[in-house]
C-alpha cells in the first residue's frame, strides 16, 4: 500500500512538471512571436528613436516581419524588386509576409516622408528620415548615399553663395537647377563637396572649394540666377 502511495505521488509530481514545462514553452513561443512582430510588451518595444539631426521620431527596427501592410502604403518597382512604403517605413515582400528594410539606392519616389529633416551639404539640400537620405531631382526624390561632407541644418547664408531666381523660377525648378549645376561643377573641378577629400592638403582643399564655387556660380548664372 505504501508502495502504491509513493507511485501515485511520483505520478502526480510528473504531471505537475509536465504541465509547467508546457506552460513555459507556450510562454516562450508567445514571447518569440511578439518579438518577431515588433512586440507589444513596452511602449517602444521593437522600435528605435532616430535622433540624428534632431529628427527625434520613432520607427520600427529593420528585420522585423509584418503579416499585412498599412492601408495607406504605396508600391514601387526598382530593378527586379518590388518595394512598399508608408510613413517613412520601407517593406519588401518575403513569401506571404513583409520585412521592414532599408530602401535600395537609386529608388525614386514622388514625395517625401511625412516626417523628414532637411540638412544642407555645400548648398545642396538633403532630406533625411529613418536613416535614409533623399535628394530632389525634378519633381521626384531619389534615395542616395549619406553625404560625407560637412552638414548643416541651416540654409546657406554667411560664407555661402546667395542665389536669386531673377526669372521667377519655382522652388522645384531651383532645386533641379542646383543639382544639375552641382553635377556640372563637380565634373569641371574634380571636387565633390559632399564627399571626403582626405587625399588633398588644406591648401589644395581651399583652392578646390574656390574653383567649385566659381563653377557653381557660373552654371547658375547661365540658368537665369543672380549669384553673389
Amino acid at each position: 500500500m505504501k508502495y502504491n502511495q509513493r507511485s501515485g505521488s511520483c505520478f502526480q509530481l510528473g504531471l505537475i512538471l509536465t504541465a509547467l514545462s508546457v506552460i513555459m514553452i507556450f510562454g516562450l513561443a508567445n514571447m518569440a512571436y511578439a518579438e518577431q512582430r515588433g512586440g507589444s510588451g513596452g511602449s517602444h518595444h521593437g522600435q528605435f528613436m532616430d535622433t540624428r539631426y534632431h529628427h527625434d521620431h520613432y520607427y520600427p527596427t529593420r528585420g522585423q516581419y509584418v503579416n499585412a501592410l498599412p492601408r495607406d502604403h504605396h508600391a514601387f518597382v526598382h530593378g527586379n524588386g518590388r518595394y512598399h512604403y508608408s510613413g517613412g517605413i520601407w517593406y519588401r515582400p518575403v513569401g506571404r509576409r513583409f520585412m521592414i528594410i532599408a530602401p535600395p539606392l537609386g529608388l525614386v519616389i514622388p514625395f517625401l516622408p511625412p516626417f523628414y529633416t532637411t540638412i544642407w551639404v555645400a548648398g545642396i539640400p538633403y532630406y533625411y528620415a529613418n536613416e535614409v537620405y533623399y535628394i530632389q531631382r525634378g519633381a521626384e526624390y531619389v534615395v542616395v548615399d549619406p553625404p560625407q561632407g560637412e552638414t548643416d541644418q541651416v540654409p546657406p547664408t554667411a560664407g555661402q553663395m546667395f542665389i536669386y531666381p531673377r526669372q521667377g523660377q519655382s522652388e522645384q525648378k531651383q532645386a533641379d537647377d542646383r543639382y544639375e549645376c552641382y553635377k556640372w561643377a563637380v565634373n569641371q573641378t574634380s571636387y565633390d563637396p559632399t564627399k571626403q577629400n582626405s587625399n588633398l592638403s588644406e591648401a589644395q582643399l581651399t583652392q578646390k572649394r574656390a574653383d567649385y564655387q566659381r563653377a557653381m556660380g557660373a552654371c547658375l548664372e547661365g540658368r537665369g540666377y543672380t549669384v553673389k
